[in-house]
């Protein structure tokens, strides 16, 4: 359970991921929220097209915008982070040693989300799930076995990006 009063900040960047968006702010992902004792959520939500309401529901108030100069503020004012499995949020989540649930966007072609989310979930620094699986990660997870990320390791994980996903600079001749 989260200490009373808990808040949720969840991202998905620039990116749209609207299926994530419309889980997240459904009552029966708002209810275990609260059963978890979180009182406050924050949802930014990028170029999606599908905007969420704010206001109070299931216990939960909601407060949503699309974008801000920077997230930084809403990741170190949480208590649990759910965002999508761009590496830049999962790094800077976990770099404020953040409670991180990774939410793939699974309709996403080449974009190695999951391989992202398996690795840090093996390391046990995050949860992970498709939106479709949400609310029973929620229902299921236990955040104490999660463990700190340890400083300095965003070279461990930019190296195993630039393996996994081919992201190694190419040279073209001159």
């Amino acid at each position: 359970m989260a200490t009373s009063g808990g808040h949720v900040f969840a991202t998905v960047g620039t990116t749209k991921f609207d299926l994530f968006i419309r889980t997240l702010t459904n009552d029966d992902v708002l209810r275990e929220l609260a059963h978890r004792g979180y009182t406050s959520l924050t949802v930014q939500y990028g170029n999606g097209s599908f905007e969420p309401w704010s206001g109070f529901r299931e216990g939960i108030k909601v407060e949503c915008y699309r974008f801000k100069d920077s997230i930084l503020k809403d990741i170190k004012d949480a208590d649990l982070v759910i965002s999508h499995a761009g590496a830049g949020t999962c790094l800077e989540a976990l770099e404020h040693h953040k409670k991180l649930i990774v939410v793939v966007n699974e309709s996403l072609m080449d974009n190695h989300q999951t391989e992202l989310a398996e690795k840090l979930f093996e390391d046990s620094h995050v949860f992970y799930c498709s939106p479709a699986s949400l609310c029973r990660l929620l229902q299921t997870m236990d955040l104490s076995h999660l463990r700190p990320f340890p400083p300095g390791q965003t070279l461990t994980i930019a190296k195993f990006l630039d393996e996994t996903c081919d992201l190694k600079p190419k040279c073209r001749p001159l």
